[in-house]
């Protein structure tokens, strides 16, 4: 999500290019939270059948996505699929789940073009953010832990030898991020997006919030939208 994807404002795009953990910054409240029009059927779907089709972390994994991220301030963990068009209602790019592996909500994607939001759905174009394309990694560290929610520029990735169409372990070896390529578990490509964040868990305040006061976000989550 929520992390869910990151990038989009000048202080993410800053901690990208310094390669650090992130949180996706949280949108400006410039539109009411809660579904309006044809939203509110939009909402009612994906709650039943996202939380009938990937109720868990486990059932979302079975189904293609893997996690890439830390728990961020909200208490999402963010899962991909890597399919950044999403063609429907139910094949979302992006699930979130609490620690426990509850299902929270989800990421829609679609390819960015400049003053274009999307407008499909019945949602309104203004719900959708742009999400600056980044690398993503997931690795092990030296005791074997794996090491999630980083990201670098692609302007540093590609300096260092790497390719955004094919991006392989060997860039990482040479930015100092890791020692040997058999530490790298994943490394790839978030492409330029507009991003469409919703709560599939009820929300009171409203299922395009950035919070949820129905979720508690353990200690050691992020404590802030960085």
């Amino acid at each position: 999500m929520l992390t869910r994807s990151t990038g989009a404002t000048i202080v993410a795009a800053l901690a990208l290019s310094a390669g650090l953990a992130l949180a996706a910054p949280a949108p400006k409240p410039t539109l009411n939270p809660k579904p309006q029009g044809a939203e509110v059927a939009f909402v009612s779907h994906i709650q039943q059948s996202l939380m009938a089709k990937y109720p868990t972390a486990a059932a979302a994994e079975r189904a293609g996505y893997f996690r890439y991220t830390n728990e961020d301030s909200s208490g999402s963990i963010s899962y991909a699929n890597l399919h950044w068009t999403s063609s429907d209602w139910d094949h979302p790019s992006q699930l979130w789940y609490d620690v426990h592996g509850n299902l929270l909500g989800a990421d829609y994607s679609r390819p960015y073009v400049a003053g274009k939001p999307p407008s499909i759905w019945g949602v309104l174009p203004g719900r959708w953010q742009y999400f600056e394309e980044h690398v993503h990694y997931i690795y092990r560290d030296s005791a074997g832990t794996l090491v999630y929610g980083h990201a670098t520029s692609p302007h540093k990735f590609v300096a260092a030898g790497g390719s955004l169409a094919n991006p392989q372990p060997g860039p990482l070896v040479k930015m100092g991020i890791v020692k040997s390529p058999s530490q790298v578990v994943r490394v790839f490509t978030f492409p330029a997006l507009w991003d469409l964040i919703v709560w599939v868990k009820p929300n009171p305040n409203g299922a395009f919030a950035w919070m949820n006061p129905n979720v508690h976000p353990s200690a050691n989550a992020a404590h802030s939208d960085m």
